[in-house]
């Protein structure tokens, strides 16, 4: 969002119309490009706005972190990241990007920070270094599609309280034809899109960061909040997107 000029009103809309339902999180990230126009957007209400944005891990060394963060803020055009996030795993060492972390917190820069597709074994080297344990969430690939993060890395973020963010949580629309999926659909007459969001969030601590670029697409996303999945649901999608029996290799990065 917010690359194409011909669509930042209707965007914008977007944005203003979620924070009035009030999905108030907004995520972006120094390598999407659009941190000017999502700090544009929610100038008015900047101070209802939970904003997520994220370092690339080739600048994630400790004075790298702390240059990003300043660039971050100023493409933004705010004062402070509720949440920074670490975007995948670099060759910095994660006690680097920890320290600067923890001094941007201490300077009133962020106010917490976390990671983003980070596995189970990084997850525990990142708990052991000092401060490590201020990680608050991890935002990863999770929808129906892609559950390997139910084996090991939902467990271990639950245990930890770890919040995780589901990104891609429709898989870019790719489901949405699926037999079951259209099924359990019609059921609660609603669109598939919708139940494969509820099913997403159906877990404690795991909540999902769906786009939507137009006014009708966030009313689909916040209207999904009120669809509750039984168990009948459940073994349905769980027979045509299989839970994980074994480890699987964290996707997307």
């Amino acid at each position: 969002m917010g690359r194409n000029p011909l669509n930042r009103k209707r965007e914008t809309d977007a944005l203003l119309l979620g924070i009035d339902l009030g999905m108030t999180m907004i995520d972006t990230a120094e390598m999407y490009a659009n941190e000017e126009f999502v700090g544009s957007a929610i100038a008015a209400v900047r101070n209802v706005v939970f904003l997520v944005s994220k370092v690339l891990p080739e600048h994630a060394s400790y004075v790298g972190t702390l240059q990003a963060c300043e660039q971050n803020l100023k493409r933004l055009g705010t004062d402070r990241i509720d949440l920074y996030l670490l975007h995948w795993k670099g060759l910095h060492p994660f006690e680097e990007t920890i320290k600067a972390m923890t001094k941007l917190q201490k300077e009133g820069k962020i106010v917490r920070w976390g990671v983003s597709n980070i596995d189970v074994d990084d997850m525990n080297l990142i708990h052991s270094q000092p401060n490590g344990g201020d990680c608050c969430a991890n935002q990863v690939l999770y929808n129906l599609g892609e559950r390997g993060v139910e084996f090991d890395l939902i467990p271990w973020s639950q245990q930890n309280n770890i919040v995780v963010i589901a990104y891609s949580p429709i898989a870019m629309g790719k489901l949405l034809h699926t037999p079951a999926l259209v099924q359990v659909a019609k059921k609660h007459q609603a669109s598939p899109a919708q139940i494969a969001l509820a099913w997403t969030i159906r877990m404690e601590g795991v909540m999902a960061i769906p786009k939507a670029a137009s006014q009708s697409h966030v009313r689909e996303n916040f209207n999904a909040l009120n669809i509750s999945l039984d168990q009948e649901d459940i073994r349905l999608l769980d027979m045509a997107f299989p839970p994980p029996h074994r480890k699987i290799p964290l996707a997307g990065w």
